[in-house]
């Protein structure tokens, strides 16, 4: 009975001793992970406001150039174009 409990304790003292510093180099691994993971969603983060603020951007530029004073002004002034007056205008009527 003796000889049984003495390799078990054996057996459970060479597991401590190799299962630890597994355990330790596992967890020393995983804080690096995610300490990489960590940056990389800041990074990403980052740039997600980046984007957003360059859309912001592009969206008010859009406004401001499909405005129809805007479009108006390069018409008359650019194309020689006028607004059409109403006797000028001809209707047509599809069946």
């Amino acid at each position: 009975m003796k000889i049984k409990h003495d390799s078990k304790l054996r057996f459970v003292a060479y597991a401590a001793v190799v299962l630890i510093p597994l355990l330790l180099a596992l967890d020393a691994f995983q804080a690096h992970r995610y300490a990489k993971l960590k940056a990389e969603l800041a990074k990403l983060e980052a740039k997600q406001v980046e984007i957003v603020e360059q859309n912001r951007k592009l969206i008010s530029d859009i406004s401001l150039l499909s405005s129809s004073d805007r479009i108006e002004k390069i018409a008359e002034s650019e194309l020689g174009m006028h607004k059409a007056k109403s006797e000028d205008i001809v209707r047509v009527e599809i069946k």
